[in-house]
């Protein structure tokens, strides 16, 4: 019987890639296995299928909720795709030899439980990982040289021609010895080294065999004893399955923090490109030219004379450090040098893009996924959205009005399925589509959105299917589910606006009767106004979307009805409460103003009662006159003596600032315009004593902070008027900024004595 083969890699490695094909075509081996669960099998006709674009991953995942998750991803230079691709081609049976992805799994669940019980015992945690682990001997390796380890092999591994799988085989017996890891983390290694060896030992029945695994595992696989049939029923596994997913470089990249992965996927693209070509400076050409080009596309002037100068130096720097070629590291010390004028910040944008990239993978149809991943990808041609498949955010503008200049319904109302496909995303969690703020003032029909495919959104998905087979169906259960949770009516409205946005009429059916049921017992004002809210974006926007709403308007009226006589109670209450207060009353008036069907004189009635009452909070009391006001129903001689009582000289300072405050919420231009305020403001103001007059301006201050500088310079022209002198010279006196004497003033309000305050 031959003895293996045992080829150890690093993943993601170009060099391992190349030399690994070059051993599988002097080896011409019987049988081909690779490092990863042996029960994905199934999945390799996938990976070497023509439509398939690099890079994918395989995900296996547990069926039951909390969804827990492995990613095997895979990029063009990997060593076992490529080893794969290989026994394709040659027509050589291949599998992977490690354990089963439900097994892995069963460990992830049984490591997330004893974190939790080391939490409780963090000393006896602490104790059972001794001497060095693994991260420490890296960490000490790039002390000694004074290089990031990746640096370090890409100089001493990437760049060999010969004897490779020598080299790499002694840093991973080296490694293995000098790290100590966790006990934990040592018996997971053993168990699976064992697997292996088991599957090694049945495939060397069919012949020669190659094996393609972490250069770490080599010397365990070739001492340690297989697993027999007894320890194989003792190992624990969990109900899963798998998928291939597209993944993209970013995640591969070490920001995504995905850890087997490398710090710059696309310049290894490049690299494996040079070492297929035989032709190590195509790396450097390649790097640096392609640098050039994307500082241009940023606007920043890079001569050709400087990508000479900087492959010159990154030549001259790989020498220095004693390699035959320039690294990353090398091309980059240069780039900044040559390039970015000794500032990284100048070119950091443009290295980005050429050394992660933003390369996103791609499956043919008809490829192993779950059914609600088939529906996703569906509708995402059905819709015309596989364009918006990236990782660069892309806005998307929809027209929700049907196109009349169409033949098909599906196309007139194309944009609207749109709208209820992203919506629909939405409210399941999977990020693709985020809602941008509408840019119309006046109209209803556009809505916009960012889109940004990354691959958490596959996984997203998958996690999704617990809850249905298809993307409508998850989203119906999703909402009954949250429906039935609710405790009031605003959750219940929440839940029901989400259901007409995303187009499915029986989970709005199902959250209005919830709805219904909550609404008979008494609410607050705030979540009475945001119910109202809710259901009135719902009657408004209805017909557009094809949803009948006659029956949501007795219940909105029912609302309003009730809010308009709870909202004057309501204001009875402190400052810290007036604020959900005034907000409950500025939703209530646009839902009154936005429907005509709810009479407007009873609202009226009720901002009149709260206007004028001096027994209620006087900040709501002031917006209810400033909301009056915004309605066109306060006359100039009213305001002045509204104003004249609340800033008389027996009210208190905070009462009176506070009521101008609620005043200044809103409408601020006109009341600028009104001078009559600002005179009985500048009359209180001057009547005040010292003491009265310091509380005053503490509470003025805070009703001022949120004027912008126009607004501050419009009303300093105002009390220009007032005071007899020019308008621009008062204004430019004011505004100026404040001299020393009044800042010790202003600081001083901060210990300011505020009583019983």
């Amino acid at each position: 019987m031959a003895t293996p083969v045992y080829f150890g890699v690093r993943h993601l490695s170009p060099a391992a890639a190349h030399h690994v094909r070059l051993e599988l075509d002097r080896a011409q081996p019987d049988v081909v296995l690779i490092e990863g669960p042996s029960d994905l099998n199934e999945q390799m006709q996938w990976l070497c299928h023509a439509q398939t674009k690099l890079p994918v991953a395989i995900l296996a995942y547990t069926q039951k909720a909390p969804v827990r998750t492995i990613l095997y991803p895979f990029a063009v230079y990997s060593p076992e795709y490529q080893a794969i691709l290989w026994a394709h081609e040659h027509k050589v049976p291949c599998q992977f030899m490690d354990l089963p992805s439900d097994v892995f799994l069963a460990f992830r669940e049984a490591e997330e439980a004893r974190a939790d019980e080391e939490t409780e015992d963090t000393e006896a945690a602490a104790e059972e990982v001794q001497g060095r682990t693994t991260e420490q001997v890296y960490a000490d390796l790039e002390m000694l040289l004074g290089e990031s380890h990746d640096t370090f092999w890409e100089r001493n591994f990437e760049q060999l021609t010969e004897n490779y799988q020598q080299a790499a085989a002694a840093f991973g017996q080296e490694l293995r010895q000098s790290a100590e890891d966790s006990g934990q983390r040592t018996a997971e290694n053993q168990v699976r080294e064992a697997y292996m060896k088991r599957v090694i030992v049945q495939a060397q029945e069919k012949g020669q065999v190659f094996c393609v695994c972490g250069a770490f595992h080599v010397s365990g696989l070739q001492v340690c004893e297989p697993m027999t049939d007894a320890e194989v029923k003792k190992l624990p596994r969990v109900t899963a399955n798998t998928t291939l997913m597209p993944y993209s470089y970013y995640r591969l990249s070490q920001r995504s923090g995905y850890g087997a992965g490398n710090q710059a996927p696309a310049y290894f693209e490049l690299l494996w490109d040079a070492i297929s070509q035989g032709d190590f400076s195509q790396a450097t050409y390649q790097y640096l030219t392609r640098l050039a080009g994307e500082q241009r596309k940023q606007g920043q002037l890079t001569s050709s004379a400087e990508v000479i100068e900087a492959v010159r130096l990154a030549q001259a720097l790989a020498m220095l450090r004693n390699g035959c070629y320039p690294t990353l590291q090398d091309l980059r010390d240069a780039a900044v040098t040559c390039m970015g004028h000794g500032n990284f910040a100048e070119i950091s944008v443009s290295t980005a893009s050429i050394e992660i990239g933003t390369k996103i993978g791609a499956l043919p149809d008809g490829v192993s996924r779950t059914s609600i991943q088939d529906d996703f990808y569906r509708q995402m041609k059905e819709l015309r959205l596989e364009k918006y498949q990236s990782v660069q955010a892309q806005q998307l503008d929809l027209d929700l009005r049907e196109n009349l200049r169409v033949k098909s319904e599906k196309s007139a109302f194309l944009d609207l399925n749109r709208s209820f496909f992203l919506h629909r995303l939405r409210v399941l969690g999977v990020h693709f589509g985020t809602p941008m703020q509408s840019r119309q003032t006046s109209a209803n029909w556009g809505e916009y959105w960012s889109l940004c495919w990354v691959p958490e959104t596959e996984i997203e998905l998958v996690e999704a299917a617990l809850l249905g087979e298809t993307v409508e169906t998850a989203v119906a259960f999703a909402l009954k589910e949250r429906a039935d949770k609710c405790t009031d009516i605003s959750q219940a409205a929440e839940v029901f606006q989400d259901a007409f946005l995303c187009g499915i009429p029986a989970a709005a059916d199902h959250a209005l009767k919830a709805l219904q049921m909550l609404s008979v017992d008494t609410a607050a004002a705030e979540a009475v106004s945001q119910t109202a809210v809710h259901l009135s974006n719902v009657i408004r926007y209805g017909d557009l979307r094809k949803f009948p709403t006659k029956t949501l308007i007795p219940l909105l009226s029912q609302l309003y009805l009730r809010a308009c006589l709870t909202m004057e109670e309501a204001c009875n209450c402190d400052d810290a409460a007036s604020v959900q207060i005034m907000d409950s009353i500025e939703r209530m008036n646009q839902v009154q103003r936005n429907h005509d069907f709810l009479e407007e004189s009873r609202w009226v009635d009720v901002l009149t009662q709260i206007a004028e009452r001096d027994d209620l909070n006087t900040k709501c009391s002031g917006f209810a006159m400033a909301t009056l006001i915004e309605r066109g129903l306060v006359e100039e001689k009213q305001l002045a003596t509204e104003v004249s009582l609340r800033l008389s000289k027996g009210i208190p300072a905070d009462l009176a600032a506070g009521w101008f405050e609620g005043l200044a919420k809103k409408n601020r231009y006109s009341l600028i315009m009104r001078l009559s305020l600002w005179r009985e403001l500048d009359r209180y103001l001057a009547d005040l004593d010292d003491t009265e007059f310091k509380r005053a301006l503490v509470f003025l201050r805070r009703a001022f902070a949120d004027f912008s500088a126009n607004e501050k310079s419009d009303i300093a022209e105002n009390l220009g008027e007032i005071w007899g002198t020019q308008p621009e010279q008062a204004a430019e006196m004011l505004m100026d900024p404040t001299t020393e004497a009044e800042q010790e003033l202003l600081q001083g309000l901060d210990d300011f004595d505020f009583g019983d305050i």
